[in-house]
């Protein structure tokens, strides 16, 4: 299968420390790269994690804090002197707009290349991208202003076929798309071989589900039920539940409630706070509830 992989380009909160860069992370399918969130420091995390710039289709912002798009007029500056030429997409909630115009107007003149913007409604769920392999929908989440998360979601594919089969039955090349659409084939003697036979599954489609800031909510698992990984911010542990909900965040338990919930493949935690010198505990109030979880961190690749 093709590669389906998260690259970790940022994941503390707002709070700037020596131990993670403010959020950023790219999402890689079938040879596109698709940015969610661009803090503080992200170009920097690019060249560490070789990520080349000119592949970067589009920018997904998960809400209008400075953490999480921050780092947006510097990159869309630096394409401009790499000589990008490819239209450059953002997604983000709507009064993010003529922030990101004034911004082109004052510091990116002249750039040789189109950036398309595109308002998110964070209170609906719908599909905001979708290409031959992959939809994007937006996940409304609950924080102190508008905000959303975002699910990439594989498309389907045909079945493979079984070459022994094709071989064995001497059908022609002309029929394999027909076959890979579900039709049986006849032999010359009238025999009727099924389409079970001359094919085998695909795979299940993967899906990635990128969960931002917000606070616990107990109907969330339901829009990212059965998702490969899920990302979930955590920024709190228990004893700090009460801060967490102050400042409408989630802590990891409450994290991993939500996957448990939507049986995910794997969590992935990340938006700590400052306020931790390691993310261990972190890690084990979340493995208590859902074992297969793990810290993500700066450098890190996930296979979805």
């Amino acid at each position: 299968m093709d590669p389906f992989k998260v690259h970790i380009l940022g994941c503390g909160s707002a709070l700037p420390t020596l131990q993670h860069y403010a959020s950023s992370q790219v999402v890689e399918l079938r040879e596109k790269l698709f940015m969610i969130d661009c803090g503080e420091g992200t170009q920097i995390q690019l060249r560490r994690c070789h990520i080349h710039f000119s592949r970067i289709t589009a920018v997904f912002i998960s809400h209008l804090h400075g953490d999480h798009c921050f780092g947006i007029p510097g990159m869309i500056s630096t394409f401009g002197m790499t000589g990008r030429t490819a239209p450059l997409h953002i997604y983000a909630p709507a009064a993010y707009e003529p922030v990101l115009n004034q911004t082109l107007d004052f510091f990116c003149q002249g750039l040789e290349f189109k950036v398309v913007f595109h308002p998110v409604v964070t209170k609906e769920q719908t599909i905001i991208y979708e290409d031959r392999g992959l939809t994007v929908e937006s996940i409304p989440l609950e924080h102190r202003i508008e905000c959303c998360g975002y699910l990439f979601k594989e498309k389907p594919t045909l079945p493979h076929i079984r070459r022994d089969m094709i071989d064995f039955y001497h059908i022609p090349v002309s029929q394999i798309n027909n076959i890979k659409a579900g039709a049986d084939w006849i032999t010359e003697e009238g025999e009727k071989i099924p389409n079970s036979m001359l094919t085998a599954p695909a795979k299940a489609p993967r899906s990635y589900a990128y969960c931002s800031d917000s606070r616990y909510m107990k109907n969330l698992h339901k829009i990212v039920k059965g998702v490969s990984t899920l990302y979930h911010e955590s920024t709190y542990a228990t004893e700090d539940e009460d801060r967490a909900h102050l400042y409408w965040h989630s802590t990891s338990r409450q994290a991993a409630t939500v996957a448990k919930d939507a049986s995910v493949g794997k969590l992935v935690l990340g938006h700590f706070s400052a306020r931790y010198q390691n993310e261990e505990k972190i890690l084990e109030e979340a493995k208590e509830v859902f074992p297969n979880t793990l810290l993500s961190k700066e450098g890190m690749t996930i296979d979805v």
